[in-house]
């Protein structure tokens, strides 16, 4: 998993709209997108600012580009928390709207994209996914037994973020490890970094190994908390272990379970035993962690039918709701096919 950092663009008015505009475009520039790409990206763009401007309370737009040597994308996310809209597939008809215009906006952005999601609920505001790549054929999609999605937003005023995710998906085991290096900036990049390197490096699939690998090889560094959680698709559960203080829940149909990480700090003091947590995989299970950068009352289960979208729309939700934006910001969500 790449771990470029999500741009975040606040739109309090109207006004900051040209300047939005430009900024994405950049990003894109960087994608080698052709003159009729940037083109339907400026259209995309458009609409999404001018609906959060409209209907939106709290309106942001993350932006990032996502390097790919088949085939780059550049996925937005437009987050809001206004009234949100009580029937979704309906306002993606043209000529639909609620605020008095053509009602085409939403349409025009589903037809430009190459990737497109629209979650919306009276109680939850709304989030649109979109993803527009490079080339006019889809990404190569490899067969895969999950989909990971992470958002990774800076602490304002931040260039580069101490948050990281690293994931692996093989045939036998699924991955996933999210870290917080400590304090922000790039002394914290620099501890997540080194942690996300020793896992590229170490081949083990005890969580609490993986862990004790990253406090090692993390010494000298200003350290890190972090999860490790690994799946086994032969017995279908996982196992986890966790130091410091990253939120991690496992959502299914029986509901919610928690887990509760050990204190300490990677590569600097550890308890005295790693434990790992065995725990069985359920029908529709969700895997989702937060850093510290996020509020802990989250919870997969208020949304209805979210299991069935991109994992990108869930951890968009959790970010939109309970980001602090006091320190960096990072959410993994974790679909099991």
């Amino acid at each position: 998993m790449d771990n470029i950092s999500h741009q975040s663009f606040v739109i309090p008015d109207r006004s900051y709209g040209a300047v939005i505009k430009r900024e994405v475009r950049l990003l894109a520039g960087k994608l080698q997108f052709s003159e009729k790409k940037l083109s339907e990206l400026d259209i995309i763009v458009a609409e999404l600012l001018s609906n959060l401007v409209k209907y939106a309370s709290n309106g942001e737009l993350l932006v990032k580009p996502i390097y790919d040597t088949d085939n780059a994308s550049l996925e937005l996310i437009s987050v809001d928390s206004g009234p949100g809209m009580p029937d979704p597939n309906r306002m993606m008809i043209d000529g639909v709207s609620t605020g008095g215009s053509l009602g085409q906006g939403l349409g025009a952005i589903q037809r430009l994209a190459n990737e497109f999601q629209l979650y919306s609920h009276p109680d939850h505001g709304t989030v649109v996914l979109v993803r527009l790549h490079q080339k006019v054929k889809p990404p190569v999609t490899k067969s895969s037994p999950a989909d990971i999605r992470f958002i990774n937003v800076p602490k304002a005023g931040q260039t580069v973020c101490g948050d990281a995710c690293y994931s692996k998906v093989t045939s036998s085991f699924l991955t996933v490890f999210l870290g917080d290096g400590l304090g922000h900036g790039v002394p914290a990049q620099m501890a997540v970094e080194q942690a996300i390197k020793t896992l590229e490096q170490t081949a083990d699939h005890s969580p609490a190994n993986l862990l004790d690998a990253i406090h090692k090889a993390s010494a000298g560094t200003r350290g890190l908390v972090g999860t490790c959680a690994v799946f086994d698709f032969a017995s279908r559960k996982w196992k986890i272990c966790g130091v410091g203080n990253i939120v991690t829940k496992l959502s299914g149909s029986m509901g919610i379970k928690g887990y509760m990480p050990q204190n300490g700090i990677l590569g600097s003091s550890l308890p005295r035993t790693l434990l790992d947590l065995e725990m069985s995989y359920e029908r529709s299970q969700l895997l989702v962690m937060t850093s510290d950068g996020l509020q802990s009352r989250w919870n997969p289960a208020r949304y209805p039918g979210i299991v069935k979208y991109d994992p990108s729309v869930l951890a968009a939700i959790i970010y939109k709701e309970c980001a602090r934006h006091i320190d960096d910001m990072s959410v993994v969500v974790s679909k099991l096919y």
